[in-house]
């Protein structure tokens, strides 16, 4: 099929460089690896205006932004290389050998940690640097030892080739094989779906809808071999404001969050998408303070038109439920692609709390400014709905200070559901840390148990070997401190 397909060709071409340098990649040092990694983000760096730029053109994200997610791009990038100098991809487990016969009797074992070799990293469309070409899942892989195949998006192609070919130049000035670092374009789902299957592809990583998303995972496990998939499908990330938090009064809680919901465009996978608020006094004037406050925003253009034509069907989707009250109604509207450089109108829904546990189409992410406000009268009933919502990125409790059974049962629900769960604040922004755990239970990702965000995320990218009787030379090898 590769030869009467370009793109499928490419492929090929790209997956057959990185088998080729998946063994030199694999067996190298902790500064080789370091050194490599710190050159991208040099590179990232000292390219920085014609790149911001270059990303404003194609993604209109804004110039702030822009340079906020490069600096965040290349100071992850140098974060894991400090890692991989700490040894976190060659951490070792020695049990010594114990003389006699089992159970107590025992041979050496060493178990160390073993690159699982070529990745295909499906680029983000909503951040064209920290989840694109050396993007976070770039950088865990390559910190792992893991040759990367780049598959492009196709809502910044311009920004992606021209990353790619200065992070090559490194490659090559490092004197690196050329397939410790591949780039693939091409928009169609065949394409995707031919650079899962390929049978040098070990592994897979992917930022993007629960559609695609859905689609390549089932392809990753259909495989002859199947192969790990870990994958970031969306979340609607619930914020619930218990009557605590709002003692000191509405506005200043009400404008923050219509911030978080507003900001870039609503294009953030942590983006709080369902926001439960108690049905009394308090409750009903933060929520119309909410409706104000989210009013006055004008996001900026969505970054696709694709992703507008699903932002626009989502909220009608929503807006035409008979138990749906619309709080906001749109301003004139204006559709995709009608080169007014103008966004959405935000939006905000309200409905009761049985109505939403009952109707899963309710459920569903609204991709873009909006959010849905579902009214509780108890803590039985917030329990109940973040029930329904299964798995999300973020969970957000306001007003759960002190230590009661009501809060405990809170919190020990949205550990259920979720991989962070904050006490305060807005769940948009994610820090790049050793503790950071941005994954959740399915739907939010694939693999709950792991992350995409933060230095644990090499992990996904190694699989535990145990040598049994191991030579010292080989051991002090996997060490990482000499090549092989």
């Amino acid at each position: 099929m590769s030869e009467t397909n370009p793109a499928f060709a490419a492929i090929d071409h790209a997956a057959t460089q990185a088998h080729e340098a998946a063994p030199h990649w694999a067996a190298s040092t902790a500064n080789e690896r370091a050194r490599l990694l710190r050159g991208l983000a040099d590179v990232l760096e000292q390219n920085a205006t014609a790149l911001i730029a270059l990303a404003n053109d194609e993604s209109g994200l804004g110039e702030a932004r822009l340079t906020g997610e490069l600096a965040r791009t290349a100071f992850q990038l140098r974060g894991f290389a400090s890692a991989v100098e700490a040894g976190a991809p060659y951490a070792q487990i020695d049990d010594a050998a114990v003389p006699g016969a089992p159970p107590a009797g025992r041979p050496r074992l060493t178990l160390i940690q073993a690159p699982l070799g070529p990745v295909a990293m499906f680029s983000a469309s909503n951040f064209p640097f920290a989840f694109s070409v050396l993007g976070g899942d770039t950088a865990s892989a390559l910190a792992a030892g893991c040759p990367v195949i780049v598959k492009a998006h196709s809502g910044h192609p311009a920004l992606s080739r021209k990353v790619f070919d200065l992070a090559v130049a490194v490659v090559a000035q490092q004197g690196l094989p050329a397939g410790v670092l591949t780039l693939v374009e091409g928009a169609s789902r065949e394409a995707g779906a031919y650079l899962v299957r390929h049978p040098h592809v070990t592994a897979v990583a992917f930022t993007g809808s629960y559609q695609g998303g859905v689609a390549l995972w089932r392809v990753a496990n259909e495989r002859p071999r199947p192969i790990p998939f870990f994958g970031e499908l969306g979340s609607i990330n619930p914020l619930v404001v218990l009557p605590g938090a709002l003692a000191n009064g509405v506005a200043e809680a009400a404008k923050s969050l219509a911030g978080s919901i507003a900001l870039g465009c609503g294009q953030f996978c942590t983006s709080p998408g369902l926001i439960l608020v108690f049905d009394d006094a308090d409750g009903r004037s933060f929520t119309a303070a909410l409706a104000d406050a989210l009013s006055t925003q004008s996001p900026h253009r969505m970054l696709t038109d694709s992703i507008r034509h699903g932002f626009d069907h989502a909220v009608g989707k929503m807006a035409s439920h008979a138990a749906v009250r619309s709080l906001i109604e749109p301003r004139e509207p204006r559709k995709a692609g009608d080169g007014s450089g103008a966004g959405p109108s935000p939006r905000l829904f309200e409905v009761e709390a049985a109505t939403f546990i009952a109707n899963s189409e309710l459920h569903e992410e609204m991709f873009g400014p909006a959010a849905l406000v579902v009214k509780v009268r108890s803590v039985a009933e917030v329990l109940q709905v973040l029930h329904a919502v299964e798995g999300s990125l973020t969970v957000t409790l306001w007003g759960v200070q002190q230590n009661t059974v009501d809060n405990l049962a809170l919190i020990r629900a949205a550990e259920q559901i979720a991989g962070r769960v904050l006490f305060g604040g807005v769940p948009t922004g994610v820090a790049v840390t050793r503790a950071q755990q941005h994954g959740g239970p399915w739907p939010a990702s694939t693999q709950p148990q792991t992350t995409s965000v933060g230095y644990g995320a090499l992990a996904r990218f190694l699989r535990p070997v145990a040598l049994q009787d191991a030579p010292d030379w080989l051991i002090a090898v996997k060490r990482g401190g000499t090549s092989s």
